[in-house]
């Protein structure tokens, strides 16, 4: 199936998870995952009419960036180094979804010229191999963005284990999904935000309250 036939298909997945959930439509946004795709990928995704597309290197991203109209939007959703912040503030991307530590979160301050959106990733599962900050040290990262001049934290991100049954993940999203709640009652904080559920998963994210879903393979086709 072509990429528009794909797209397609992902709008009535995310409309009837919306149905399901009571949740208007517009409260979710997909993000479209290009990292590793060709430029001409993300330009057939663009003519289908995708606008937001997610990239994991800050290296690869400036590239394909160059290549496509400006009216796209960027998000980075990759682990981010901090000897990268320099070049990932430069305003290529509209939000960043994967803050995991103070030291990054103040790098990218120093460096952001205009307010720069973004989201703190939570490793809610505790998985060895997965980024992002522990629950119990979220709340020190949403103050820390508070008392920053340039970065403006929106949210938070997950990335749950891989499972083949999906509905493994909800403990996961739920999880991302109380801790949300709970910085908000604590900081004061506003965090309208919930990054969460890829192509197999993303139903159960919007059941649970995603605002953005991550979606790349059931787009662009296997690697």
């Amino acid at each position: 199936m072509s990429v528009k036939e794909n797209l397609e298909k992902i709008e009535q997945r995310i409309v009837a998870a919306c149905e399901k959930a009571g949740r208007s439509r517009d409260n979710v946004r997909l993000v479209a995952v290009s990292k590793t795709r060709p430029v001409d990928a993300v330009l057939e995704a663009a003519e289908a009419g995708q606008i937001l597309f997610g990239e994991n290197r800050v290296q690869e991203a400036q590239n394909k960036i160059s290549q496509c109209p400006p009216s796209l939007h960027w998000h980075l959703i990759g682990h981010l180094q901090t000897n990268k912040a320099k070049l990932a503030a430069s305003g290529l991307f509209r939000m960043i979804h994967s803050v995991d530590s103070e030291k990054l979160l103040l790098a990218l301050d120093e460096y952001a010229a205009v307010p720069l959106p973004i989201l703190i990733q939570v490793n809610v599962s505790g998985e060895g191999s997965k980024s992002g900050c522990a629950p119990e040290e979220a709340a020190a990262l949403v103050e820390a963005a508070n008392a920053c001049s340039q970065v403006e934290i929106h949210g938070l991100m997950t990335i749950p284990p891989f499972t083949p049954d999906p509905e493994k993940a909800r403990i996961h999203f739920s999880n991302l999904r109380k801790l949300r709640d709970e910085l908000q009652a604590a900081t004061g904080t506003p965090l309208p935000e919930l990054s969460m559920g890829m192509s197999h998963d993303f139903e159960i994210a919007i059941e649970e309250g995603a605002t953005f879903v991550r979606v790349g393979s059931d787009i662009f086709g296997g690697r």
